[in-house]
């Protein structure tokens, strides 16, 4: 890329050709209520701590997450999942903070498959990771350049911690990114709130339906390519 083609502005809309959908966590050790993150947790403080984050989950983040799947797919972009994943049954690998916050999902279970309602397809990518930015414990950014991406869309959980993580990251490292702030939750809206207002200064945010709406008349305009990625 010549400096006459860099980017100077984030706010720039999709490309279809060099973008990615990645969600961030959504697997069943943090999203459902019998995953290891809170199988443990007394029903009073689910209700009382929680409630207010499994609530969005169910009526706002999932479904607008299964919508941005959907449409991403249609436009024929590559969609991608990270999960909090040993490499190892026993979690040796772990980051140290995961060990020490006593995160634990073994290589292959059940809390760390990505939850049903958005299941991956037979030939998308999932990335098992053991620290809370995917950039900083797996191949995701070799990854991406090998699929030419430039522009990542990022959505899945919490909003303020793994999430936050990657698009900090991932503007970092030299990607355009785009936050789904309706396809992501955290434990209060204070908290998604402010994690907003931070990130706002490494990406754009575009809320889900303007969004497919981007990608869709994006993707009407570009011509059939030779090797582009089939819809599903």
């Amino acid at each position: 890329m010549s400096k006459a083609e860099l980017p100077v502005t984030r706010e720039m809309p999709l490309n279809p050709d060099e973008s990615a959908l990645l969600f961030v966590d959504v697997q069943n050790f943090c999203v459902r209520r019998g995953g290891g993150e809170f199988k443990d947790v007394p029903g009073a403080e689910i209700a009382g701590k929680y409630g207010y984050y499994f609530d969005r989950l169910k009526s706002v983040a999932i479904p607008n997450m299964q919508r941005l799947q959907a449409a991403f797919r249609v436009a024929g972009i590559e969609v991608l999942y990270t999960t909090i994943e040993s490499l190892t049954k026993d979690g040796r690998d772990r980051g140290l903070n995961y060990k020490i916050v006593g995160f634990k999902v073994p290589s292959g279970s059940w809390d760390g498959k990505v939850i049903d309602e958005i299941a991956p397809g037979d030939d998308e990518i999932v990335l098992p990771k053991s620290s809370s930015s995917v950039f900083a414990s797996t191949n995701i950014d070799y990854l991406l350049r090998n699929l030419g991406v430039r522009q990542l869309v990022l959505a899945g959980v919490v909003t303020d911690e793994c999430v936050e993580s990657a698009v900090r990251d991932a503007c970092d490292l030299g990607y355009l990114v785009t936050l789904v702030p309706d396809a992501c939750a955290t434990y209060s809206q204070e908290r998604h709130d402010s994690s907003l207002r931070v990130t706002a200064g490494y990406c754009r945010q575009v809320c889900t339906n303007p969004l497919i709406e981007e990608i869709a008349a994006a993707a009407a305009c570009l011509p059939a390519a030779p090797g582009k990625r089939p819809s599903r």
